[in-house]
């Protein structure tokens, strides 16, 4: 810009000098023409001359400065405007590093998501398969509730009751197997068998209350007179020691007020090892006697809890 500057000066300055020397030259050629009676001197020419080089120079001074300041501020524009570039430009590179590194993680966070996005869609498949056990196992449910529904609107009937053929007191049910059957008779082993395959045991007497309601019940079934013939086996017995009485329920018998008269005797040492339950219409206390354990057979009573 400073070069150009200083051409256009002294271009301006040359075509100056040059029409101001024609201007005078054409004078002096004028008046020297007329006769020279006007023509100046030579010292006026070099006078003029001198004071033309004066002018050209200080004018090329002034231009010269002139276009120094137009230099130097152009440099200084141009050094702002570099110094703006190169600020801008460091900005954008460490933009453009941020941006790289933002980049970089988006990509890894993408990973980690299509790798979560796999692990659920996995997790999703095992529950649909546990869910589709879980269907199945409650049809079953509902299956089986339905069944226990139906069960639970049949035992409702008898709910709090003994089954059929069974008599009740307080909360026990008792069976006497005349009500089933009055000719089928059994030893005492058999009997219990008979018992424990309905669920139930032979009969233990515990208290006066179920004394008493076994003694009238067995004499509305007795099928005769004879009062050894008509007993029914109970779940006492001395099987174990000669004539210490233990009830199955491992509870030894100390009272002694319901043997008959003369009971237990163990007649003729011949394994009357089981007792043997009877109604005595002289002494409702006076029920019991040992009977043959194997040989003797007659019939039976059961006991166990009301449902």
């Amino acid at each position: 810009m400073s070069s150009t500057c200083n051409a256009a000066a002294m271009e301006n300055l040359h075509r100056m000098a040059n029409d101001w020397a024609d201007k005078h030259f054409r004078t002096v050629y004028e008046n020297f023409g007329r006769g020279g009676s006007t023509f100046p001197n030579n010292r006026r020419i070099i006078l003029c001359l001198a004071l033309l080089n004066a002018v050209l120079l200080i004018a090329a001074v002034a231009i010269g400065i002139n276009c120094a300041r137009v230099k130097q501020g152009s440099l200084q524009v141009s050094h702002s405007a570099a110094t703006q570039l190169i600020d801008e430009l460091n900005y954008l590179r460490s933009n453009h590093s941020d941006v790289i590194e933002a980049e970089e993680e988006a990509k890894k966070e993408l990973q980690r998501e299509i790798k979560s996005h796999a692990q659920l869609k996995v997790q999703i498949q095992q529950l649909k398969t546990m869910n589709n056990g879980y269907q199945k196992q409650i049809e079953g449910l509902r299956a089986e509730k339905t069944t226990l529904q139906s069960n639970i609107s049949a035992l409702e009937g008898t709910c709090g009751r003994c089954l059929p053929m069974w008599n009740l007191l307080n909360s026990t049910c008792y069976f006497f197997s005349y009500t089933e059957s009055s000719t089928v008779k059994k030893n005492w082993p058999d009997s219990r068998a008979d018992c424990i395959s309905r669920g139930a045991d032979l009969v233990v007497i515990d208290n006066p209350e179920e004394q008493t309601f076994l003694s009238d019940t067995i004499e509305t079934m007795k099928g005769n007179r004879n009062v050894w013939d008509s007993g029914f086996w109970i779940g006492l017995s001395d099987t174990g020691t000669e004539g210490t009485w233990v009830w199955i329920n491992n509870v030894t018998e100390v009272e002694q007020r319901y043997w008959m008269e003369g009971e237990p005797n163990d007649q003729g040492h011949q394994g009357e090892d089981c007792a043997v339950a009877v109604h005595s219409s002289s002494n409702p206390w006076k029920t019991r006697y040992d009977g043959n354990c194997q040989r003797k057979k007659i019939s039976w009573i059961c006991e166990m809890p009301s449902k």
